[in-house]
């Protein structure tokens, strides 16, 4: 049986901003769907301890004024997302997740800030995760336009209803990637391990299309250094100090 026939687990973030070396989580959504079984989400709201921008609030639509009243400790939040995480790695079901590495590592980051164990060395080798981001601008390299999840959720065929809340984008996530193992023969034949790998090779390859494009277009040239290879995540450079 193809990958894309079996259950999915859907994993999204809302934050506090896009750095994921400093800003913290607002709301978390681990959703596994597919496979023949029914749907199970579980979704987090935290207190991130820290103002949420308005900018951030904007999109997500969580204040600093909710996160306080309604929200869970954040240590509490980071602690069951990386479990449920885990747990989800241990039973064989990859981790869908859109631009996987700045959800992946903003919860890694989160982790260490909080002191519970990171997924990472929990789950070491075994973590497969597929990425539609990475997936799409390998199978369609030349199409115009946008790839934001609404993006490919349109091109694809897939109802997003409540874009920018972690549940509505990681079920979305799911679907995409469902739909585009059902449209992409090459891409059903892949097992699990070969599609992780494959994707690690094709985001290095976008990574450095992107950096080249910033480095030689006008007013963007200071972008390319600040685009990463890393994938599934940006590992966890320790400070001095740190073990």
């Amino acid at each position: 049986m193809s990958w894309h026939l079996g259950r999915l687990c859907g994993f999204d973030l809302e934050t506090t901003g896009v750095e994921v070396e400093t800003d913290r989580i607002v709301t978390a959504c681990v959703v596994q769907c597919g496979g023949d079984q029914p749907t199970a989400s579980a979704n987090w709201l935290a207190d991130p301890g820290i103002e949420i921008p308005e900018g951030a609030a904007k999109v997500h639509g969580i204040t600093t004024e909710q996160a306080r009243a309604k929200g869970r400790p954040a240590p509490e939040v980071v602690e069951q997302v990386v479990a449920a995480l885990a747990q989800v790695v241990r039973d064989g079901i990859p981790i869908v997740a859109m631009n996987a590495s700045f959800d992946l590592t903003m919860l890694d980051r989160e982790a260490r800030r909080h002191g519970a164990q990171p997924l990472v060395d929990i789950v070491g080798d075994d973590l497969r995760v597929l990425d539609p981001r990475v997936l799409d601008k390998h199978v369609d390299k030349f199409r115009r336009g946008n790839r934001k999840l609404e993006d490919l959720a349109r091109h694809y065929r897939v109802a997003l209803d409540g874009a920018h809340s972690a549940d509505a984008d990681a079920i979305a996530a799911c679907r995409v990637v469902w739909r585009m193992g059902q449209s992409y023969p090459d891409m059903q034949c892949c097992t699990l391990d070969e599609l992780h790998a494959l994707q690690i090779q094709w985001a290095g390859e976008q990574a450095r299309s992107l950096r080249a494009h910033f480095a030689r277009t006008p007013g963007k040239e200071s972008w390319a250094a600040g685009v990463r290879e890393d994938w599934p995540m940006v590992p966890h450079q320790a400070e001095a100090g740190e073990r």
